[in-house]
């Protein structure tokens, strides 16, 4: 099976997720980079795909909830966009993220984790989401 990077771009992090040889979906971490410094964000993508040698990506694209794109989807599809340009043997996807976040405060909730630790933690485990839901959907 193929493996993939799963992210959640935000305006000052980016949740990183990976998926191994068996499908299954792991944290790696919520990288913090300056507002809106996109291209930190893409350096730092260009140097998990270096280290793991995972060239399938999985963006979360935020559709809002009428189904029309708004500036944060622009946002993902323009990294999109400009990872292609810096790396066109990347293989990059879009999945829908509606709800992701959500769910995933929602998790963290569940297990007890404080409100300070959400912060830290929820932009990686909507990665994992993210990156989950797409091998679902994918069968993979």
């Amino acid at each position: 099976m193929d493996k993939y990077i799963g992210l959640d771009l935000g305006t000052v992090t980016l949740g990183i997720a990976t998926s191994d040889s068996l499908g299954f979906v792991h944290g790696l971490e919520t990288f913090r980079f300056q507002k809106e410094a996109y291209s930190q964000a893409r350096n730092r993508v260009h140097e998990v795909v270096k280290q793991t040698g995972i060239k399938n990506i999985v963006i979360g694209l935020p559709i809002n909830m009428d189904g029309s794109l708004g500036w944060r989807a622009e946002s993902s599809i323009k990294f999109k966009d400009d990872l292609l340009k810096e790396d066109s043997t990347l293989n990059i996807e879009l999945q829908d993220e509606r709800m992701t976040s959500i769910s995933a405060h929602k998790t963290l909730y569940e297990m007890n984790v404080s409100s300070k630790k959400h912060k830290e933690t929820v932009d990686r485990l909507a990665a994992c989401e993210i990156l989950d839901f797409f091998l679902r959907m994918k069968g993979k």
